[in-house]
């Protein structure tokens, strides 16, 4: 079904054709129809907030089309971009199992479509089917490493640069296993990057800069082409 932005409405998670290794997306056949039971489907314009960080949580949403940001703010304003979404990824999981406020706040970058699912049929779908469970769990304990992570990457990374090299490696590790050339496609601007390693966007501009005329990366158009992986993983791990 078409729909607004040009996508297509994924509206029955039982003959969805991208189902993969996510969550919520390669259940069981009976699972996956109480799954298409208790969801209800929406398309969301860019900018659009899906929910927001201190907000108590009403259930969690399955991306199905596009990138959310999750981000942080403090109380003097600053913020700072803790991960992007992508499709197949379950948003506000913490927050609804623990039934405590959001710690996020979770805004489209691009269209897309979610799927959510309230916390109460969230928690009974979890009883019935003990896969479900399990699969939360798990996803639970990655979302703390992942956290682990993060805080290691702003807290103990020497430089901005080690940071800026840390982040462009991990938007597509997979791409580039094997080779010494990768290529993302960039959505995010100079101030969102600057968020998401906790710097300015002048240091961000400057490092681009940098980055470029080591011959580490070149931009054309909205496509980032790392150059030399392997110099960015010593950057890294010296």
């Amino acid at each position: 079904m078409r729909a607004p932005y040009g996508l297509n409405i994924l509206d029955n998670c039982v003959i969805c054709p991208v189902r993969e290794e996510h969550l919520f997306c390669n259940l069981p056949p009976s699972a996956v129809q109480k799954l298409n039971e208790i969801k209800s489907t929406a398309i969301y314009p860019k900018s659009a907030m899906l929910f927001i960080e201190g907000q108590q949580p009403r259930g969690v949403f399955v991306l199905c089309v596009g990138k959310v940001k999750l981000s942080t703010s403090s109380s003097e304003g600053k913020t700072i971009i803790t991960k992007l979404s992508e499709a197949g990824d379950v948003l506000g999981l913490n927050a609804t199992i623990s039934n405590r406020p959001y710690e996020v706040t979770a805004e489209m970058i691009e269209p897309g479509q979610a799927n959510f699912i309230t916390r109460d049929a969230l928690l009974q779908f979890m009883r019935e089917y003990g896969e479900v469970a399990v699969r939360v769990a798990e996803k639970l304990s990655r979302n703390y490493y992942t956290a682990y992570e993060e805080i290691r990457t702003l807290g103990l990374a020497s430089s901005p640069g080690e940071k800026f090299a840390k982040l462009l490696l991990s938007w597509g590790p997979e791409k580039g296993k094997g080779n010494d050339v990768m290529q993302v496609r960039l959505t995010l601007t100079h101030e969102e990057i600057a968020e998401m390693i906790g710097t300015t966007r002048e240091t961000v501009s400057r490092l681009f800069s940098d980055f470029k005329k080591k011959q580490l990366l070149q931009v054309k158009g909205s496509t980032l082409i790392l150059r030399d992986l392997p110099a960015l993983e010593r950057m890294v791990h010296p």
